[in-house]
């Protein structure tokens, strides 16, 4: 598959399953890969990767159902988002946890002052890069997933369920499994609305 057919192929997938046939160990090599190949400015590695499977996966949209509860006060409206997680999340075989270590981004501001205001910035665009190539290894590998972001409403549950440390900042999670239904069709604005040529 060429990779403008890998892009293509790659949707946010909201029908996730556990008809997995790769090994949890495989699939988080998979994830170090695709992070670990992913550019940083300077190549400075401030993205980090926590992937959760099994039990621990179940455990974190467990808590971020309780979480959820405390910001959405009616009960249809939380029976609502309960069920999308269980359907869209935690049905799925395992989640990729992104974050910044900012212990990283703060070295490079001091060392390098001239640059200091994009630091952060950059490590943003490092995220992107790594979340991107991590959606895209898991397509080639015939699974789906999405990306969301309850940060930072489950941060201080999450680090402290999964000993993450205080200087690394929760950017998003990856929830990923089986395609048990196909993503609807794209929308796509034309071409003129987001694109200029010179030649």
């Amino acid at each position: 598959m060429s990779f403008t057919d890998l892009q293509t192929k790659r949707r946010s997938i909201y029908a996730l399953g556990r008809q997995v046939t790769q090994t949890p160990e495989a699939l988080y090599d998979l994830v170090k890969s695709a992070v670990k190949q992913s550019p940083t400015s300077f190549n400075n590695q401030s993205v980090r990767a926590v992937v959760l499977m099994g039990d621990a996966h179940e455990k974190l949209w467990d808590m971020t159902a309780q979480r959820l509860q405390q910001e959405v006060p009616d009960e249809a409206a939380y029976q609502q988002t309960l069920a999308k997680i269980n359907h869209a999340f935690k049905a799925g075989f395992g989640t990729v946890l992104f974050y910044t270590d900012t212990d990283v981004v703060k070295m490079y501001e001091e060392q390098i002052p001239l640059y200091a205001e994009n630091f952060y910035d950059w490590s943003e665009q490092g995220h992107g890069m790594a979340e991107y190539a991590t959606w895209l290894a898991l397509t080639e590998a015939g699974l789906g997933a999405s990306l969301q972001h309850y940060n930072p409403l489950i941060d201080e549950a999450v680090a402290a369920a999964f000993d993450i440390p205080d200087n690394w900042r929760l950017r998003a999670q990856m929830p990923f499994g089986s395609i048990e239904a196909a993503a609807s069709e794209k929308d796509v604005m034309s071409d003129a609305e987001r694109f200029k040529f010179f030649n």
